[in-house]
């Protein structure tokens, strides 16, 4: 009995998040279903939230970033192995990426309401060399501090970040304040997203009241899709990932000590707090410390498949939410790239899924006001399934990294001793 309680207490604790935000938007959906547009004099409410929300990034971005740069040690080994793992993590999150990509293509997600038609401003006009200026800097400082220019943001923070690490003894009074400042970010962040339930509940109401009943449809298309891609590629590729790694063995092993992560991952819905049960299911399957040691903790805030595939999807939904192509292949490659942004940058932050959503939505020019909460609701509707493939892939990226680090026989030889 008492195991029972705890354990239900458990998954209350853990989903509590995630159960207050539907919660919240499935009585703001009853809201408008009852009184229609009515509900519009809610909408401030909403209004407020994406508010405070949009203020909090910039700075949280910058914190975040050039703290974690800035913590790192000299005297850690960025050799060999660091580019191996890299290589590995990048390598997943692109199959990830691109499979969910075909499975768009495949599955295209039509909408049959189109929140607005007005004309896409992307960096699309302008040539190729003035693109790419565009998004990675940014013509004076202050320009850095607007949403709409997350990605030079992003970049600036990394410079700063190795700037204060190069800095040594000189520069520790300015990397304490970053650390401090970083702390500070994440508490705010947190506070306004206990007020989530509500803003997301009153845009959701807005929402249902102006577009009625189909709207519910415009989210089950691609949720249902999202998961069976998703399926797939647990099995499947993390299968073969195990085979590369290690042949039938290596498939073996994965597959008879991943359940623990799996379990922890879905019950947590956190890649951090799944470091423990991956350090352990790495140990049982016999990959070395010293890889082991560098490749879960390292992978669990910079590599995340299960994060890439959602990136995709949420791109697409917005794309079919403005009656926007998304097939375009300057699109595609587009979204690639900031799937592979978004892997790096939502680890080490509470709820930096969001983050991600304001950078592509900022990159294609959407309406943050009317785009974001759309892709927030996909985000927060696939997260169990999304850690679990960002958990599992680490603990497989582990197996991958060893068999280029140590060779083909790295479990034989292992298994033997």
């Amino acid at each position: 009995m008492n195991l029972k309680n705890t354990q239900s207490g458990s998954f209350l604790k853990n989903y509590k998040s995630i159960l207050l935000l539907l919660g919240g938007i499935l009585a703001g959906s009853i809201l408008g279903l009852v009184f229609g547009k009515g509900v519009e004099v809610i909408k401030p409410l909403g209004d407020i939230f994406l508010n405070l929300l949009f203020t909090a990034i910039i700075p949280l971005i910058f914190f975040t970033i050039s703290s974690s740069i800035a913590s790192l040690e000299k005297s850690e080994k960025l050799g060999r192995l660091f580019v191996i793992v890299m290589g590995v993590f990048l390598s997943t999150v692109l199959i990830s990426a691109i499979l969910m990509i075909i499975g768009v293509l495949l599955f295209p997600i039509q909408q049959d309401i189109i929140i607005s038609k007005i004309p896409l401003e992307t960096i699309q006009a302008s040539s190729a060399g003035s693109q790419i200026t565009q998004l990675l800097t940014a013509n004076d400082f202050f320009e850095l501090l607007s949403r709409k220019n997350m990605l030079a943001l992003i970049i600036f923070s990394f410079l700063i970040g190795f700037a204060s690490l190069h800095s040594g003894e000189k520069g520790k009074d300015f990397s304490r304040f970053l650390n401090s400042g970083n702390e500070v970010m994440k508490q705010l962040l947190c506070m306004i997203m206990k007020t989530a339930p509500i803003g997301l509940g009153a845009y959701f109401a807005y929402q249902v009241g102006i577009f009625g009943p189909q709207l519910f449809g415009a989210y089950a298309k691609p949720l249902g899709l999202y998961y069976a891609v998703c399926a797939f590629y647990f099995v499947v590729f993390f299968s073969l990932y195990a085979f590369i790694a290690g042949g039938r063995k290596g498939l073996n092993v994965f597959w008879k000590n991943n359940i623990t992560p799996s379990l922890t991952a879905l019950g947590t819905c956190s890649s951090i707090a799944t470091i423990p049960a991956n350090l352990e299911g790495a140990e049982q399957m016999n990959i070395p410390s010293h890889i082991r040691n560098v490749v879960i903790p390292l992978g669990a805030p910079l590599h995340k498949d299960g994060s890439s595939m959602s990136s995709i999807i949420k791109i697409a939904v917005v794309f079919a939410m403005f009656g926007k192509d998304f097939t375009d292949p300057y699109t595609l490659l587009t979204a690639i790239g900031i799937t592979v942004i978004v892997s790096v940058v939502e680890g080490g932050i509470p709820n930096g899924g969001y983050i991600g959503e304001i950078l592509a939505i900022t990159v294609y020019g959407f309406p943050m006001e009317q785009a974001l909460p759309a892709a927030m609701i996909v985000g927060t509707l696939v997260d169990p399934m999304a850690t679990l493939l960002n958990a599992n892939g680490d603990l497989v990226s582990a197996m991958l990294v060893t068999r280029i680090a140590e060779g083909k026989k790295w479990l034989s030889v292992k298994i033997a001793a």
